[in-house]
């Protein structure tokens, strides 16, 4: 699904999409896209952060209460602040204008080879939730609580959360992190990363100069945490 009210740019994009097999949908206005959202269920949206009706930020935030797919949030705007804001409220990715419809491309086709939902498990041992501390994390079942409460993370903020607990002794650099959960071929700025884990922090109750789950090492990336 193409969100964008730049009407020449939404149909380059979307043909780019329909080159590589994708059925597509094009709209340019925010609250049509939620309510089409609903409709189509789809497993990506291009979204633009300025949009009449609703913008982007408010599209994403909605979009979140109902659905998993991923977002690539495009914007004309360089102010960080911008992308901090739109990967807060669930956006996976972000370009900025004007950017290559091949690096688009590119970054989508990395997202779908992340399931959208945990693979099927045959018949098994009963399988175990990963535990630091107060922290508990059910890889299986994409689930994560801390003191017995649920907490909401995005796919990416789950990604992340698992791919540093499945050795919580190796730290991590920011390029190995992007290679596990957006992949080998994913193209952009790594400091993406860090704004993914600071918002994985906050929802975890963690505090970076702590790091009682999400642990910082200076110069190097991150590992996990022992929860104390």
């Amino acid at each position: 699904m193409v969100v964008e009210d730049e009407e020449s740019l939404a149909k380059l994009v979307g043909s780019y999409l329909e080159r590589d097999g994708f059925d597509v949908t094009i709209t340019g206005d925010g609250s049509e896209a939620v309510t089409l959202a609903r409709q189509v269920d789809p497993d990506i949206l291009v979204l633009d952060l300025g949009l009449p009706g609703l913008d982007g930020i408010e599209v994403c935030r909605q979009l979140r209460t109902f659905s998993d797919a991923y977002v690539v949030m495009l914007t004309a705007r360089t102010d960080e602040i911008d992308t901090l804001i739109g990967l807060s409220v669930g956006a996976d990715d972000y370009l900025t204008k004007p950017f290559s419809p091949r690096e688009l491309m590119a970054r989508i086709q990395a997202m779908l080879r992340r399931p959208r939902t945990a693979a099927p498990i045959a018949a098994s041992p009963r399988r175990q939730d990963r535990v630091f501390g107060d922290l508990s994390i059910d890889v299986d079942g994409r689930e994560v609580t801390v003191c017995g409460t649920p907490v909401a993370l995005t796919r990416t903020e789950f990604d992340i959360l698992a791919a540093l607990s499945q050795d919580p002794g190796v730290v991590f650099t920011r390029a190995q992190l992007i290679a596990a959960v957006w992949g080998q071929n994913w193209v952009g700025d790594d400091h993406l990363v860090d704004v993914h884990i600071g918002h994985l922090r906050r929802k975890l109750g963690d505090d970076a100069n702590r790091g009682r789950f999400v642990r910082t090492v200076r110069g190097v990336g991150y590992r996990m945490g022992t929860g104390r």
